[in-house]
């Protein structure tokens, strides 16, 4: 296992983005070896459990008694001195074993003591043996590295059978929130539309601004490309979080389109005179353009909350500023979105019914009726 792990460790040198790769080494401790001569065992009339329970005691230690001093209780224990169970040649000469027609034997002259080497430590995991390979990567995500360090090691290293290979560490937490996100982001666009609906009582009005969200994040995506930042659990978590602010930005717009396309429409209705296109142009001037001071101070005010994040310094900044980046970023495309995209949208939607004439069809959800008018010269109406 730990050739497989410096083969696998020289390739996972030669992925970019490896700042360091390092196989531990398994074989360089040192151990005490104690190995029966059944033969001898025989001829001295000695099972192996008499030589395993003298070990035990002599080099193990060996619970004899326990001392009462008070409410304080200590165990006693016995095993030979440190001199006589730190070298093996003085393990094999000093340790008797008792034997059943009285006298003692060397434990030398029944089994063989010897230093040997072998794994420091034995490392399992989900019942099988394992070999760590210690690897730090530098200017590129986790999952893209991974990915290419996987196809590396497929193609360059021949793993014996039964042997493999798997990616634990911070990319195990990355795989958990990519499954978890599978069902948070979905789950929080439902929510998002279902709330405007509830507020618009409308499916156009919310599919406006639904459709404006994925333009609205571009933002975000561009300052973290200026900055250096890779995809991460903390920018999906900053990117799940504008686009509820971008949502919040594209309702305050719709909420002042209404207020003054009814204002003009009522105006249009109180002097007798049919709504036209150039009302609804007046009415979308009205507001989108007359009123931007609102809209600004609402993104003014989260931005100014977000920016001294991305100098801030110390434990968990770094998560903080990858939650920050894309909310700020996005919430300057989101500004110009609001103030450009939605209110042509909505003319045209607005305007979809609008005649040659310049008259608006409405119904009973609050459009102005048709105006019918006679035109003697043509003997018709329109």
């Amino acid at each position: 296992m730990e050739g497989v792990a410096r083969q696998i460790e020289q390739v996972l040198k030669t992925v970019p983005g490896t700042s360091s790769a390092y196989a531990e080494r398994v074989i360089g401790g040192y151990f005490l070896d104690i190995v029966p001569d059944r033969m001898a065992l025989g001829r001295y009339g000695l099972s192996i459990q008499n030589v395993q329970d003298v070990i035990s005691m002599a080099l193990g230690a060996e619970q004899i008694t326990q001392t009462v001093e008070g409410r304080e209780r200590y165990v006693v224990t016995i095993r030979y001195p440190r001199s006589q169970r730190s070298d093996p040649q003085a393990i094999a000469r000093d340790v008797q074993i008792a034997l059943p027609g009285g006298g003692t034997v060397p434990l030398g002259e029944v089994a063989k003591v010897e230093l040997t080497r072998g794994a420091t430590s034995i490392r399992t995991e989900n019942g099988q043996l394992v070999v760590y390979i210690f690897v730090d990567i530098t200017g590129r995500d986790l999952g893209g590295y991974v990915h290419e360090a996987k196809q590396a090691v497929a193609d360059q290293v021949k793993l014996p059978a039964g042997y493999s290979v798997a990616c634990s560490g911070q990319f195990e937490y990355l795989e958990r929130a990519k499954a978890k996100l599978k069902i948070v982001v979905p789950l929080t666009l439902a929510i998002i539309f279902l709330l405007l609906y509830l507020n618009f009582k409308a499916l156009t009005e919310t599919l406006i601004v639904m459709l404006s969200l994925p333009f609205a994040l571009v933002g975000g995506i561009w300052l973290m490309w200026w900055l250096g930042f890779n995809t991460s659990v903390a920018v999906a978590v900053g990117f799940i979080a504008l686009a509820g602010v971008a949502a919040e930005t594209g309702v305050i717009m719709l909420i002042y389109l209404d207020q003054a396309l009814n204002e003009v429409r009522a105006r249009r209705a109180a002097s007798g005179g049919e709504f036209t296109r150039a009302d609804l142009n007046e009415a979308i001037m009205m507001g989108a353009v007359e009123r931007v001071r609102p809209k600004m101070m609402t993104v003014v005010a989260i931005m100014a909350g977000l920016l001294p994040i991305l100098w801030s310094t110390g434990t968990g900044s770094e998560v903080m500023q990858r939650i920050a980046v894309p909310m700020i970023g996005g919430m300057i495309s989101s500004t110009l979105l609001t103030l450009i995209f939605i209110p042509a949208v909505y003319g045209i939607v607005k305007g979809w019914n609008l005649r040659a004439s310049g008259a608006i069809e409405t119904n009973d959800t609050g459009t102005l009726p048709i105006s019918a008018t006679m035109n003697p010269q043509a003997g018709g109406t329109h």
